[in-house]
C-alpha cells in the first residue's frame, strides 16, 4: 500500500479526513456588536439606555397595575387589566424584536477578498499602488437612469450602497441606515425599520392607554370620597 494513500476502515472504504470546524463571519468582523444565538441575535454593547428603556416600561406597568387596575377592576371591568396586560406583552415583544433582530449589517470585505479585488485592479492598470488608489475611488452606479457615487467605506473596505451609512457606535456599515438608537440598543436599517415603527406606535398607544384610564381612576376616586 502506498504511504500516500489515506487511511481505510476494516470494511475497505476511505475514510474522509475532519475538516476544521467553520468560523462563523461575526466572529470574524464583529465590529462593537454583541451576538448571540449563533449570529441571529445582534445588539449594541453600549446597552446602558436600553436598559433604562425597559425599566420605564416595567416599573410603569408595575404601577398601573398595582393601582389604577386593582381600582378600576372593581369599579368598571376587569377588561381593563386584561387589555392593559395585552397591550404590555405586546410593546415587550416588539421592542426584543427591534432590538435583537439584525438592522442590516453589510458584511466587511476580507482580505482575501481586498487582494482579488487589487490583482483584478493590477491587471488593468499594471500598478499595484495606484489600483489599491482606484479601489478607494467613489464608483458610479445607474439607478433607474439615474448615476449614483457608491462611496469607499475604508474601515469595512466596500463601497457603500445607496442609502447605506457607517454606524460609529457599532462600527458596522448598515443597510438604509437611519440612525442608532440608543433607547432599542440597535441600530435602525433595512431589516428593523418596521418594527422600530410598531414598536413607537404600540408604546404611543399604550402610553395614552395608562394615561386615560389613570385620569379615570382619579376622577371615579375624588367621586368616591366625595359621595362618602
Amino acid at each position: 500500500m502506498n504511504l500516500d494513500d489515506p487511511p481505510t476502515d476494516f470494511s475497505g472504504t476511505d475514510t474522509v479526513p475532519s475538516q476544521p470546524p467553520e468560523t462563523y463571519y461575526y466572529k470574524v468582523h464583529p465590529g462593537r456588536n454583541i451576538f448571540f444565538c449563533r449570529g441571529h441575535g445582534v445588539m449594541s454593547r453600549q446597552m446602558g439606555v436600553f436598559y433604562v428603556t425597559v425599566f420605564l416600561i416595567v416599573g410603569v406597568s408595575v404601577l398601573f397595575f398595582a393601582f389604577d387596575c386593582r381600582y378600576l377592576a372593581v369599579t368598571l371591568s376587569p377588561a381593563i387589566a386584561a387589555v392593559g396586560a395585552l397591550l404590555f406583552i405586546f410593546v415587550m415583544a416588539v421592542l426584543m424584536r427591534v432590538s435583537c433582530i439584525d438592522p442590516g449589517i453589510i458584511p466587511r470585505a476580507t482580505f482575501a477578498e481586498l487582494k482579488c479585488a487589487e490583482e483584478a485592479e493590477a491587471s488593468e492598470s499594471g500598478d499595484i499602488y495606484s489600483a489599491r488608489a482606484n479601489i478607494m475611488q467613489p464608483r458610479e452606479v445607474l439607478i433607474r437612469d439615474y448615476p449614483y457615487k457608491q462611496a469607499y467605506c475604508h474601515t469595512c473596505r466596500i463601497h457603500r450602497p445607496p442609502r447605506a451609512s457607517h454606524c460609529s457606535i457599532c462600527d458596522n456599515c448598515v443597510e438604509r441606515f437611519d440612525h442608532h438608537c440608543p433607547w432599542i440598543g440597535n441600530c435602525v436599517g433595512k431589516r428593523n425599520y418596521r418594527y422600530f415603527t410598531v414598536f413607537i406606535n404600540a408604546v404611543a398607544v399604550y402610553c395614552c392607554y395608562i394615561i386615560t384610564f389613570a385620569v379615570v381612576n382619579i376622577i371615579l376616586s375624588k367621586l368616591a370620597l366625595s359621595l362618602s
